[in-house]
């Protein structure tokens, strides 16, 4: 298969990551009136898809590419209980990079109170779809090189 042209669409020093919002919905809430904790794994995902879309590497794009990133591990610190009908902030960032693999931090705060609501980490690998394992540094240096400069700017 021959190698697809990448499109870096943004520079580092022009975009100013800003923190995903979401909006609870009354369905995510449990019998007692707060969100169930499974939600707050889709909130990662969506603050992830944000968050590389962000930086010019949109999950589509990656796909196109032929590039799946998997979850491989997820943690989650809950501090305190969100309800329904609260705004909450997801400020992601890479904590670790290296062409193979991948781990994020997810903060989640009330939009409204600032307090935070849940700390969160996942790790995340590289693969192609046939499921091998794939160093982005060898196949597709521009895109690691657009990770490593979003890990650096932290």
């Amino acid at each position: 298969m021959a190698k697809q042209e990448l499109s870096i669409n943004h520079e580092p020093e022009k975009i100013k990551i800003h923190p995903y919002e979401h909006r609870t919905q009354y369905y995510e809430t449990d019998q007692m009136g707060i969100i169930h904790q499974t939600h707050y794994v889709k909130w990662m995902e969506e603050a992830r898809m944000d968050l590389m879309n962000q930086i010019g590497l949109g999950y589509k794009q990656m796909e196109t590419l032929e590039i799946i990133s998997p979850m491989l591990s997820i943690s989650v610190d809950y501090r305190s209980m969100v309800h329904f009908d609260e705004t909450v902030i997801i400020t992601p960032r890479i904590l670790k990079y290296d062409g193979i693999r991948m781990e994020l931090e997810y903060v989640m705060t009330d939009k409204e109170s600032g307090e935070v609501r849940a700390v969160a980490k996942s790790s995340h690998c590289f693969l192609n779809r046939t499921g091998a394992h794939i160093s982005l540094k060898r196949i597709y240096p521009e895109l690691d090189t657009k990770f490593f400069e979003f890990k650096d700017a932290e």
